[in-house]
């Protein structure tokens, strides 16, 4: 007997319950690495490479495990991430040491192409385009945070009850996201008798590590270690010319050549990587840096500066971005991203003229932040990874837009708060959210060449009909 169709309402709360345990991993430790190197004994750097481990493995998951759901079935794979995580979050709460903590936080990045698996589950049971985007908003909106709730609950857990009282919390909200997806979510499977391509996956996770880790380098303290840097690019060019190679004569390539030259493969991914490149380390490095600066920034506590800029920034994000997703397939996904690009834009520049002055200029730049990238812009590139994914390899392109959101988020860190050691004399905020400026300019002209999406959009008569109906 086939399974009952489960009621969307479940559906969505192990969809979101899957989403929270996983965000939980991403953003409840920000306020938490001081006391875990207080009461581990451990140095600044050392707790700073268990949050390397845990995004690193998160990157490098998200390549190939949504497409296995594809093969394995999505909600065996999901529960199987689910599973691991929990794991490593009780090996991290009753960690003896930095080490066994550091393996722990990569074990938990296994867990990292949560988003997209659940994303592609939707896609799946939802097939009329507006109410699939406005729930796909609705998921997506907890992967930027949980309305600053997230990092507030870790930093009083740990300052009352000490860091292992965060990931036992982490523990059991995996715990329950387990048993909502085991019983609420239905199995999908659209690949089955297909095979992966493990030398594919190895050459393509090879090319992803060394970038990544030749970005690690290229954002530590201290002098340039060009000769790595240069080291891992290399390393990195030559994986990605053997992965080219090999899909060029696998039987079953994991990313047939003539996808990747289509539009909908790498206008997409680029867009993705420019625009975290540009706005990632703006919101979360340099506005930070600059409002706990004395002097020439506001000299806030790191709480308050919290509390002011990043907490209303997640919270306007996740209120906005269900209403993205409603959206996006009656003005078309395209137009509500460049939408959300501009508005980025338009935050960074009232960031640049007003912002650096003025606290609560900067705050208003923040909100506007929120709205436009948190709640926008990562939505529509999130929903486009699923909608524009080739029929016969659906989980493909979540998986490598999970990547270019990784990448570019590392590359944002490695360049924009570097920029002052390149240009003498100039305020670090002041360059790099110039620079940002410019690379959210060129990723709101590479969106122009990502194709539309139709069977996501309403065609113009029903568009017509929808806004008169809003009407």
């Amino acid at each position: 007997m086939s399974q009952p169709a489960p009621s969307t309402t479940s559906l969505m709360t192990a969809l979101l319950a899957a989403c929270v345990a996983f965000q939980l991993n991403a953003s409840m430790l920000s306020p938490v690495l001081v006391t875990i190197a207080r009461e581990l004994q451990a140095s600044d750097a050392a707790v700073g490479m268990s949050q390397t481990a845990f995004f690193t493995a998160a990157a490098l998951f998200s390549l190939f495990l949504p497409r296995l759901g594809d093969m394995l079935g999505r909600r065996r794979v999901l529960l199987g991430m689910l599973l691991i995580m929990l794991g490593g979050s009780v090996l991290a709460a009753l960690a003896p040491s930095i080490a066994v903590l550091q393996l722990a936080r990569l074990i938990q990045g296994v867990s990292g192409p949560v988003v997209p698996i659940c994303l592609l589950m939707l896609h799946h049971q939802i097939a009329e385009p507006k109410r699939y985007g406005l729930l796909m908003g609705v998921i997506t909106a907890v992967n930027g945070g949980i309305a600053g709730i997230d990092a507030i609950a870790g930093g009083l857990l740990a300052t009352h009850f000490g860091f292992r009282a965060v990931f036992w919390c982490i523990a059991i909200v995996a715990a329950v996201a387990c048993v909502l997806v085991a019983r609420c979510a239905p199995e999908s499977r659209p690949s089955v008798g297909a095979a992966m391509d493990w030398p594919g996956v190895g050459w393509l996770v090879l090319t992803l590590a060394s970038l990544l880790w030749a970005l690690n380098l290229a954002a530590a303290a201290g002098p340039a270690q060009w000769g790595g840097i240069g080291g891992m690019v290399l390393l990195a060019l030559v994986a990605f010319a053997l992965f080219l190679r090999r899909q060029q004569h696998s039987p079953q390539p994991l990313v047939a050549l003539d996808i990747l030259r289509q539009r909908s493969t790498w206008a997409l991914l680029l867009t993705t990587i420019l625009t975290m490149s540009g706005v990632f380390a703006i919101i979360n490095g340099l506005v930070m840096a600059h409002a706990q600066q004395t002097g020439s920034g506001f000299g806030l506590a790191a709480d308050h500066a919290s509390w002011l800029l990043l907490t209303p920034y997640a919270l306007v994000g996740w209120l906005v971005g269900p209403w993205a997703g409603r959206l996006a397939p009656q003005w078309g996904y395209g137009r509500v991203l460049r939408l959300g690009l501009a508005g980025s834009m338009l935050a960074i520049v009232l960031m640049l003229v007003f912002g650096l002055y003025s606290l609560w200029w900067m705050v208003l730049a923040c909100v506007l932040a929120g709205v436009a990238y948190a709640g926008t812009a990562n939505i529509m590139l999130n929903g486009l990874g699923v909608v524009l994914s080739p029929p016969q390899y659906p989980g493909l392109l979540p998986g490598l837009n999970a990547g270019a959101f990784n990448l570019g988020a590392g590359l944002s860190f490695a360049v924009l708060p570097a920029l002052p050691a390149w240009l003498p004399g100039v305020p670090a905020a002041s360059s790099g959210m110039l620079v940002g400026l410019c690379i959210v300019g060129l990723a709101w002209l590479t969106s122009l060449l990502i194709p539309r999406p139709h069977k996501a959009e309403l065609t113009t008569t029903a568009r017509r009909m929808s806004a008169d109906q809003l009407a």
